[in-house]
């Protein structure tokens, strides 16, 4: 069977974003792609697991990290349960697969100073230069996503209202306040917008060609300026998105509403950012109680 009906019911039925869907698309043709050079076989229906078990060997030995793996056997995962679901195979090879252990990942959030430092570093006197202070201030002042950012639209921007529209995951609709700094900021950069990109152009972040913005494109201008004021390991916009859950609840902001903010579809995906939150109140804590201070 054709990738292409699997393909569509994610698109369709699961809601999935083009860009979750494009990358299930390549996983699935790469493990296809490996079962050709190595087996002679292209029809994934007739897979056994010691022929995916060596897909995983491959993938290893090829220093693909096992977080990677995990996603894309994930992703075959998916398609034998749908496979299943309509009643193409009998039997999933995947059924008994355990995925391999991976070391918990640590995110370090940028500190208040750093960010502050990044922002005053930026000459917001360019296009380009205004442009990049916006999508700073964006990514820290409401923790979207980085694809979520690439596809706002003008049209979801409502300076009057203070709001933002957000197409998150699954085209989730989501409406995040706008605090004034980042108004001021939005109303400089549309100005700049206004006179070098053509009024035909429909996504508010563009590159000085008029061109929507693309994932490397972005990672770079958050590396880039980061890399000028911090030594952390990792300077992506993720970890701006964590720097913003982190800083709120720091902050005592309630779980709930951050959970709202990010667009998480569970409680436990927002928990995550509460290990931070907790060592910086179990520090205030030690410094302010009394007891301690007696001692």
């Amino acid at each position: 069977m054709p990738f292409s009906a699997f393909l569509d019911y994610l698109q369709l039925e699961k809601n999935y974003s083009a860009h979750t869907v494009k990358a299930y698309a390549t996983d699935l043709h790469e493990f296809q792609r490996f079962l050709q050079e190595s087996f002679g076989e292209e029809d994934l229906q007739v897979v056994n697991y010691s022929q995916i078990r060596s897909w995983i060997v491959h993938l290893s030995e090829n220093e693909i990290s096992n977080r990677s793996i995990n996603r894309k056997v994930s992703s075959l995962k998916a398609y034998y349960r749908f496979l299943l679901r309509i009643g193409e195979i009998d039997y999933s090879p995947l059924t008994k697969h355990k995925a391999l252990k991976t070391a918990k990942k640590v995110q370090v959030p940028f500190s208040e100073d750093e960010i502050i430092r990044v922002l005053e570093n930026i000459d917001d006197s360019t296009f380009e230069g205004i442009r990049d202070r916006f999508v700073v201030e964006l990514f820290y002042s409401t923790g979207i996503r980085r694809i979520e950012l690439i596809e706002i639209k003008l049209s979801d921007l409502d300076l009057a209202s203070g709001v933002l529209k957000v197409l998150g995951k699954r085209n989730k609709e989501r409406y995040i306040p706008l605090i004034t700094s980042v108004k001021n900021t939005a109303v400089k950069y549309l100005e700049f917008r206004k006179e070098k990109i053509p009024l035909d152009c429909s996504y508010l972040f563009l590159t000085s060609k008029g061109e929507k913005l693309y994932e490397s494109f972005v990672y770079r201008i958050i590396n880039n300026y980061f890399s000028e004021v911090s030594g952390k390991l990792k300077k992506s916009p993720h970890i701006l998105r964590h720097s913003f859950a982190t800083h709120l609840l720091n902050q005592g902001a309630n779980l709930n509403a951050v959970k709202e903010l990010l667009g998480h579809s569970s409680l436990a995906a927002t928990q995550v950012y509460t290990h931070n939150s907790i060592a910086e109140l179990s520090k205030i804590h030690k410094q302010a109680h009394p007891r301690n201070n007696k001692n």
